[in-house]
């Protein structure tokens, strides 16, 4: 098995132009806007509209990032399609680059037997010499991956699982069932600090993408065992996760709270659209009111 992942792997937005293709000089005003407060960046994924963009734009995000990163970081590039053909192609273009690791749900719109689950993932780690993980995220791909199946994955050589589950009991029975070798990274901020304390040392936080000194603040808090600052913490991360997806979805939200500190992030894809401005002037208060900086 490889060596765990350790700290913050934002997965971060892909900025486009108003026309949908990626938005260089977007991305690069990300970077800088990121890269000193985390570990790694976490690509093409939920967040950062993978299943919206051809091979060619997923390719092109992981090309431009790392010619344009500000420091060295630990990349994962989120491989999942709808086919494994296509999940086999990004990987070994990611491998290529120099990645570290590669991650894949498994394969959506259809509702896969656990036969074919399995298929995907062997394809994918004998497609590829770098660590592999699995991408648990139920509510976008229809179906989970359970903790007696992820251990199946692990037998093949999957290295561990992104678990957008949003479910401690979720993580303790992966741990129960998978070993403590399995590499179970958490895919929110939102059960930073009481994952922490459960032994997660690696968090996918989709708020670091627009407050990442606020959920750096948070793991930093955890890492020194400051727990009354970590729980004042957490709870303001929650506050502003919520406002967030009150804008919209998550990507959207991203987007509406960049542009309020300054940072240019391009366009949402579409069918994502920026929201009115009316909408994220009453964001802006409500950051305003507990006295964050924007």
């Amino acid at each position: 098995m490889s060596e765990k992942l350790y700290g913050l792997y934002p997965p971060m937005i892909t900025p486009f132009t108003k026309n949908g293709e990626v938005d260089r000089d977007a991305m690069e005003n990300l970077l800088e806007f990121i890269c000193d407060y985390v570990h790694g960046l976490f690509l093409c994924g939920s967040y950062g509209s993978g299943p919206l963009m051809s091979i060619d734009q997923r390719k092109k995000v992981l090309e431009y990032v790392i010619d344009r990163m500000p420091r060295d970081l630990k990349i994962i590039v989120h491989v999942g399609a709808t086919s494994t053909d296509t999940s086999v192609t990004l990987a070994k273009h990611a491998e290529e680059l120099g990645v570290y690791a590669v991650a894949s749900v498994p394969p959506y719109y259809y509702k896969h037997e656990e036969k074919a689950v399995i298929t995907h993932f062997r394809h994918l780690v004998t497609a590829v010499d770098i660590p592999v993980y699995a991408y648990n995220n139920p509510r976008t791909v229809g179906y989970p991956l359970t903790p007696d199946l992820l251990n199946k994955l692990k037998e093949l050589g999957v290295s561990g699982v992104k678990d957008s589950s949003f479910d401690l009991l979720n993580y303790l029975n992966c741990k129960i069932v998978c070993g403590d070798d399995f590499d179970v990274v958490i895919g929110t901020e939102s059960l930073l600090l009481p994952a922490y304390v459960l032994g997660a040392r690696a968090f996918i936080p989709g708020l670091a993408n627009h407050f990442p000194e606020i959920v750096k603040n948070l793991f930093d808090a955890c890492v020194s065992g400051d727990w009354d600052k970590a729980r004042e913490l957490q709870f303001k991360v929650m506050v502003l996760r919520n406002i967030t997806h009150e804008i919209g979805p998550s990507i959207v939200g991203v987007h509406a709270i960049l542009k309020l500190r300054g940072v240019y992030s391009g366009y949402p894809k579409l069918p994502f659209e920026l929201p009115e401005e009316s909408v994220i002037e009453e964001a802006k208060r409500k950051i305003e009111d507990l006295g964050i900086k924007l």
